[in-house]
């Protein structure tokens, strides 16, 4: 079979799309009239690209029956090292005060936690794959939430809010593929639920009885059943416990969520600027290079977390919509060769990558936009930074060994 044949044209051809307009975007994001630290970061990004597509190319060449052997083995290596990162791991830029980096020497490596959302997507994918039937009870679902919460809570105690959120949308995305019933990860998720509201006691009441009717309708296992409705009791309970435990940048960046004008000129500022950036791009932006807010410096963490400010005050509308498109085509492609692939293990591989994806463009445009709180998530092939550009490169690399043994067992034209 030749190379055209095998490797998945739709993925590649999005991918292309997004690298160029993503180190674009970034090049632009540190022409400034003020000295930022984003003057030269296009650069860099460019030599972890490189790495990034050697590494794709290596990974390629692995088989999913080898890859799905040595899961155990690289998930528990992960979780070794997130272990280490708790004990040993420094912070970066804003985040000064987490501990998410691995450091050398004082030369910081690479970030557990980003390679961490593929180790964990194969091991929930190798368990998930082994069943004859999908869970059909909590009980059931506990081997699972398990492999993700190791990781999760690990992530989380860094602490890094974003990158944890997006096992959580790991778990239930894979959940979901695998066959596992809506109405049970509704109630999965209900004591998160239950935590979101716990802030408004009416919305927090009328949450609980609306779950009872819920529960009494679906009439799952006696002992479940009691233990979700407790479970969701006890999160309106401890909730003002878990709010002292966020630390504080993370609490005024969720009240800054609710109401920005509460502090303007603090925790208040990073979303007023993005809005503005992103409201004066009009519908064909201000021009490449030209973004007023950004060129002063007003968007922050414009080369990072807010680079999607920076996309849509100087290519506007019709430029958002295009990137848009472009990553739903993406997406779009792996689910089709989620759909296609040779075996089930494959398939929940590419899909929880798929899910990867979408939930970091969701959370990052969201919180740019005001409508998440902001997480500090980067955005797929257009955020700096040289870890979460390898985690996608290395899951890029998988889907695409995925469609290519497609392509050889026949499946691909089915």
């Amino acid at each position: 079979m030749t190379p055209e044949r095998g490797l998945d044209k739709p993925v590649v051809v999005a991918v292309t799309l997004l690298l160029i307009a993503g180190v674009a975007v970034l090049y632009s994001a540190g022409q400034t009239d003020v000295t930022t630290v984003a003057a030269r970061l296009w650069e860099r990004q460019l030599i972890f690209l490189g790495v990034g597509l050697l590494g794709a190319v290596l990974i390629f060449r692995v088989s999913s029956r080898f890859l799905e052997w040595a899961t155990p083995l690289l998930y528990w290596t992960i979780i070794a090292l997130l272990i280490l990162t708790l004990i040993v791991g420094t912070g970066a830029g804003t985040a000064a005060g987490v501990k998410s980096w691995i450091s050398v020497a004082g030369v910081r490596i690479g970030q557990p936690s980003e390679i961490a959302k593929i180790t964990t997507i194969l091991m929930l994918a190798r368990h998930l794959a082994a069943k004859r039937e999908p869970p059909d009870t909590l009980r059931g679902l506990m081997p699972a939430c398990l492999i993700v919460g190791i990781p999760f809570v690990l992530v989380a105690l860094q602490p890094d809010l974003g990158s944890a959120i997006v096992f959580l949308g790991i778990l239930f995305a894979m959940l979901y593929w695998g066959g596992v019933n809506p109405w049970l990860l509704l109630i999965l998720a209900s004591p998160l639920f239950s935590l979101l509201l716990a802030f408004s006691t009416v919305s927090w009441g009328i949450w609980i009885v609306v779950l009872t009717a819920l529960l009494i309708w679906l009439r799952p296992y006696a002992l479940e059943g009691i233990a979700t409705w407790l479970a969701n009791v006890g999160m309106g309970v401890v909730a003002l416990s878990l709010w002292n435990q966020l630390a504080p940048y993370q609490q005024n960046r969720l009240l800054s969520f609710l109401n920005p004008e509460i502090d303007p000129r603090a925790t208040g500022w990073h979303i007023i600027q993005s809005k503005v950036a992103i409201g004066s791009g009009g519908l064909f932006g201000k021009g490449f290079t030209a973004g007023t807010q950004k060129r002063l410096a007003f968007i922050p963490e414009q080369a990072t977390d807010f680079i999607y400010s920076v996309l849509g005050e100087e290519m506007g509308f019709v430029g958002v919509l295009l990137t848009l498109l472009v990553f739903a085509w993406l997406v779009s492609a792996l689910v089709r060769i989620a759909l296609r692939a040779p075996g089930p293990y494959a398939g929940m591989v590419v899909f929880g990558i798929a899910g990867m994806f979408f939930i970091h463009i969701l959370e990052n445009i969201g919180m740019t936009i005001g409508l998440m709180p902001i997480t500090g998530i980067p955005l797929p092939f257009f955020s700096y930074g040289g870890s979460f550009l390898l985690t996608c490169c290395f899951a890029l690399g998988i889907a695409l060994r995925v469609a290519w043994d497609s392509h050889l067992a026949g499946y691909a034209d089915l």
